[in-house]
């Protein structure tokens, strides 16, 4: 397994471009199924996950490429609606392919799907609003067929704004004969970014940004031409790490808008931010300040994919803070990485209460999910002293060789792989 070096304790600086969000290529990647045709795609971080969803596409029949940050999907030759089990549990986000391939051929076969273990994400949501689209579904151990002759647009309500569940039904509703409206629906960038797609592609939706998205049916929909937004959560984890570092940081490539939380709490702790246009700078020449609660919560409240890498920013920050995780119940196994390496934080249930320290130390710690890892290279990077992260496989699921995104700015750090093994041919 590749394993991260790092030579913390430099201040980060100078300007970097933000790549395309993982969490608006995924579903997108998945929406393409829904035109007969070929589908270009600009801006795609070359990411492990996408990498996976492009093999499930080709498992599929599809034929797919990606050059640069631009892929390619031709459904044309779609053969298949049984998702491969053995792709489908590497990844969390195979799950969005239930809703185009239901759209399209009326039928798909789902397995349990894999990810990030940072606490229990049901699929019921997703289930609850196909069936109410008219889809049936058949259970077995591990094993999900979905079938539809004629999907029918209705009222759906969501128990929870899930990203996920209003994803699958907008791409599975874009064909449905009638309007179909979810109200309590998610409110991410990203959705917005799908109803975009979506409707370059011929489809008929409004809503997406609020809490109630309008789906008017449409006979077929067509191959495009679309580029997707930045990834928030890559941006925010710079913008941290400009801070942790007490480093200068300009990013290009942005939007801040899609960042007001994170921005709003940043400033509380005393990071110097200005934004204008796609540019954003970040500054921080002196020890934070301590935030004496932050929660997370949907967007367009704090997001839990930066709650671990802030939690290393008030850590180094002077006085105590409190961060409370309301969104995934075990998204705080990077704390004891983060004690190991200096820090004082505790831990009752989804509460964590952080005591700012004047300084990490390197260590060897584990990365346990994606956000955890970049939470703890940006310790590494602000740490005194080296630090090893292992199971980098984790964080290549949502940075493109953030290795190289860091030492753009300065960073000392390398990845590593493993030596092969010699073998010894003389007996």
């Amino acid at each position: 397994m590749d394993k991260l070096v790092i030579e913390g304790g430099n201040p980060l600086s100078g300007t970097i471009p933000i790549h395309g969000a993982k969490n608006a290529a995924l579903p997108i990647l998945a929406a393409s199924l829904l035109a007969n045709g070929e589908v270009q795609i600009r801006n795609v971080p070359y990411l492990l996950d996408i990498q996976v969803m492009l093999g499930i596409l080709e498992r599929l029949g599809c034929s797919t490429r990606h050059e640069r940050d631009t892929v390619v999907v031709d459904s044309s030759k779609l053969i298949s609606t049984d998702i491969p089990e053995d792709l489908m549990k590497q990844m969390r986000s195979s799950i969005f392919l239930m809703g185009p391939l239901l759209g399209r051929c009326g039928e798909v076969t789902v397995y349990e799907p894999g990810g990030c273990a940072i606490g229990e994400r049901k699929v019921d949501m997703h289930l609850k609003g196909l069936k109410a689209l008219g889809a049936e579904i058949e259970e077995q151990v591990e094993k999900m067929t979905c079938r539809a002759r004629k999907l029918t647009g209705t009222d759906i309500h969501l128990d929870y704004p899930s990203v996920g569940a209003t994803e699958n039904i907008m791409m599975a509703a874009v064909l449905a004969k009638g309007r179909t409206t979810i109200t309590n629906a998610a409110r991410e960038p990203e959705i917005q970014d799908l109803q975009n797609f979506l409707n370059t592609m011929g489809a008929s939706i409004i809503g997406a940004g609020t809490d109630t998205i309008t789906i008017t049916g449409v006979d077929r929909l067509y191959p495009c031409s679309y580029e997707i937004i930045p990834d928030r959560i890559v941006a925010g984890t710079v913008m941290i790490a400009a801070a942790a570092t007490r480093g200068n940081v300009t990013l290009s490539r942005c939007c801040s808008s899609h960042l007001s939380s994170l921005i709003h709490v940043l400033r509380r702790a005393g990071v110097q931010i200005s934004a204008s246009n796609d540019i954003m700078n970040v500054s921080c020449m002196t020890r934070p300040k301590a935030v004496d609660r932050i929660i997370t919560s949907p967007y367009p409240s704090f997001p839990t994919d930066l709650q671990s890498q802030v939690m290393v920013l008030l850590s180094l920050a002077d006085g105590f803070s409190v961060m409370k995780e309301t969104v995934f119940e075990s998204r705080f196994k990077h704390v004891d990485e983060l004690n190991v390496m200096g820090a004082d934080i505790s831990v009752d249930m989804n509460v964590a209460f952080i005591r700012g320290v004047p300084r990490l130390y390197g260590a060897s710690v584990e990365a346990t999910d994606l956000r955890a890892g970049a939470a703890l290279v940006i310790a590494g990077l602000a740490a005194k002293g080296r630090t090893t992260v292992e199971q980098v496989h984790h964080i290549d699921r949502g940075y493109d060789r953030i290795e190289c995104l860091f030492q753009h700015l300065g960073a000392r750090m390398h990845r590593q792989s493993p030596v092969p093994e010699q073998l010894d041919f003389a007996n």
